[in-house]
């Protein structure tokens, strides 16, 4: 079932995030297919961007392509950010020998949430954003009151509350989340985030630093 307006705005506050943190994805309105579609995606099928574009960190020209398929709400998500990306961007990213790409693949309605207001902060703030949420993942998705959280994050962003508001009823802006989410789980197999593509080949689950660069040094000397 799509996630409307009206139903974000209807089940929104009261979201918490207990369905992500036991990495379940059968609940509506974010259930997903089965592993049926996990086959090996053809390079092309991976290279095409969703209605709301990529977002990208790194060179064009990067030998290697590195696709998280991410939820805002997902712990282990979060833990590969604060622990594991700093590495990768500083030693491969900005190098040059890595080009990475963050897809958005809410678990929820407040994940939605979460990447809806990091691209109404603007292309230069998306990532900015991200890092803020997940490493203030708590202070949110785990609220009470998860909507007040992230409008209070928003606030350091330079959001006013109707911005906010007009972030979060942005129906294309959501219809294109979703989209991004619908083809991961139904061309791709995502079926849990976070699920990393890199050059094509699916790895589940957080990955440290350590065992990232096992995968990324053979493909770089290739």
């Amino acid at each position: 079932m799509t996630l409307t307006r009206r139903r974000f705005l209807e089940t929104a506050a009261a979201l918490a995030l207990t369905a992500a943190a036991a990495g379940a994805l059968s609940r509506t309105p974010f259930g997903l297919v089965s592993d049926a579609a996990a086959q090996a995606p053809s390079a092309e099928d991976l290279a095409m961007a969703g209605p709301l574009g990529d977002k990208v960190e790194g060179k064009d020209d990067a030998p290697v392509t590195i696709i998280e398929y991410a939820s805002m709400t997902c712990g282990h998500c979060a833990q590969f950010a604060a622990t594991t990306f700093p590495k990768l961007k500083e030693k491969y990213i900005d190098t040059g020998k890595v080009r990475f790409i963050l897809r958005e693949f809410p678990l929820d309605p407040i994940a939605a949430a979460g990447f809806m207001i990091a691209r109404c902060a603007g292309d230069d703030k998306y990532f900015a954003v991200v890092d803020a949420l997940f490493a203030r993942q708590r202070d949110w998705a785990y609220a009470t009151d998860p909507v007040a959280g992230l409008q209070t994050l928003a606030k350091q962003f330079g959001f006013t509350q109707e911005t906010f508001e007009s972030c979060l009823t942005n129906q294309e802006m959501l219809d294109g989340i979703n989209a991004v989410r619908a083809r991961g789980a139904e061309k791709f197999g995502v079926n849990s985030t976070p699920t990393f593509f890199i050059n094509g080949k699916i790895q589940r689950g957080a990955i440290g630093f350590e065992d990232l660069e096992k995968i990324l040094e053979p493909l770089l000397k290739a």
